[in-house]
């Protein structure tokens, strides 16, 4: 195997792989071996036809495609191993340039070199100070937040609707006098007042009675998913079934004690202040850390290639599938019930792909500037955290290991330390 590597604008190249002719041949007679059982040649039992009986009636390259596909992974890999000094951070483009028995089998792989980054000043970086004082309204809003989820559900029978009911309806939307795919709907709880349903449907329920029949006039947004509804005025025929509200506990001693670990409704309210205080103040680092690094990134400069873009965005989308997976629901379900295209999701996550990317190479850069190396002190503990998360021994899990994980987790490491470098270095007014 031979390997050529032609550099490209914008932090490209491409490499040229070369795989001798022996190397295709044992391909293609695994790829024989592999598919013989299941062609049909008149005369002879389906597993007994000779290669060149088979390459005769279905054309010399009928191997090929099956060769190509089992040589061109392990190549690559053999290439990269050869090669460690070419920083790769994009999936390869594989164009085939020939492929032929008794020839050298040649391909190229496009692919994204990881840039340089040029830093402009990184220390002593100035960022607005954040307000991290919790006002007393701040505390009531959270303390109402519990109320509510520990409000009881009673049956309205002797009043209409009100906002905030939930209103148990049927209905049925028409446009134009015809009705419509989706408009209909039976048994269904509308909390009034949450703005869930189109224009002002909610609120022309309000003084409405257990079992009056309503007609609710509303119109579509210009901007409505359904372009066949989009903009139009529709009438919707509702009747409501029931009707029932949310009563909320009084705010007093018994209160504290049902929703927390004290006596006295002053004691958890100093609580409640006390963890809103420590979460703006969590909040106030995640967002200097952020400011930090984006007037970095903005100080800096770099040629980001498009193909490492769009291999982080894809990563992206597919960390979000996982994380839909493990709450019940599949990728495919919420593309149908969002009403998104896998290509607006790549689209929506494209800048915040890039925005990590940037992130990261500032701070790689700022690793190397101000030689920030990782302990093996601090790999210790990082393995003591995973081993934790992951019910394992430590020990067991640090043999599990190998090279290139332990060097990718040192260098999370000594990122972490560059973005605590910085930031501490730089200069709230």
């Amino acid at each position: 195997m031979s390997l050529q590597v032609e550099k490209l604008e914008k932090n490209m190249a491409k490499l040229t792989i070369e795989v001798s002719a022996e190397e295709l041949e044992k391909a293609i007679e695994k790829a024989y071996q592999k598919n013989k059982s299941k062609l049909s040649v008149p005369g002879f039992r389906k597993g007994k036809v000779p290669r060149k009986m088979v390459e005769k009636m279905y054309g010399a390259g009928v191997f090929y495609e099956d060769a190509a596909n089992d040589l061109i992974p392990t190549a690559y890999e053999d290439a990269l191993k050869e090669n460690e000094d070419l920083d790769i951070v994009s999936q390869p483009s594989i164009d085939v340039v020939q492929l032929e028995a008794g020839k050298p089998f040649i391909f190229t792989a496009e692919v994204a070199l990881k840039p340089e980054v040029t830093l402009g000043d990184y220390k002593g970086i100035e960022v607005e100070k954040t307000d991290v004082t919790v006002s007393d309204e701040e505390v009531d809003a959270e303390i109402n937040k519990e109320r509510e989820s520990n409000a009881r559900t009673i049956t309205i029978e002797d009043r209409p609707v009100a906002d905030g009911d939930v209103a148990n309806i049927d209905f049925e939307g028409f446009v134009d006098g015809e009705a419509f795919e989706g408009g209909k709907g039976e048994g269904y709880d509308l909390t009034i007042g949450s703005h869930s349903f189109i224009d002002t449907f909610e609120d022309q329920l309000i003084g409405k009675n257990i079992g009056d029949s309503v007609d609710v006039n509303v119109t579509f947004p210009e901007e409505y998913h359904a372009p066949d509804l989009a903009g139009k005025p529709a009438l919707f025929k509702v009747t409501i079934n029931s009707i029932q509200a949310k009563e909320l506990p009084e705010l007093d001693d018994d209160f504290a004690q049902d929703v927390s670990e004290f006596d006295t409704m002053d004691e958890y309210k100093a609580d409640v202040k006390a963890k809103l205080e420590e979460k703006k103040k969590k909040d106030a680092e995640n967002e200097k850390e952020d400011a930090v690094i984006a007037k970095i990134v903005e100080n800096a400069t770099m040629e980001i290639p498009d193909a490492m873009i769009d291999t982080q965005t894809r990563q992206m989308v597919q960390d979000f599938a996982q994380r839909l997976q493990m709450q019940g629901l599949s990728f495919e379900q919420y593309m149908q019930f969002t009403g998104t295209t896998v290509e607006q999701l790549l689209d929506q996550m494209k800048p915040q792909a890039q925005s990590r990317i940037e992130s990261r190479l500032v701070l790689e850069a700022v690793v190397v500037a101000e030689n920030i190396e990782a302990t093996e002190d601090e790999f210790k503990e990082e393995m003591e955290k995973m081993a934790s998360m992951y019910q394992m021994e430590v020990d067991k899990l640090i043999e599990n290991i190998g090279d290139y994980e332990k060097k990718n987790i040192m260098t999370d490491i000594a990122v972490n330390k560059a973005a605590k470098f910085v930031v501490e270095a730089a200069v709230e007014k």
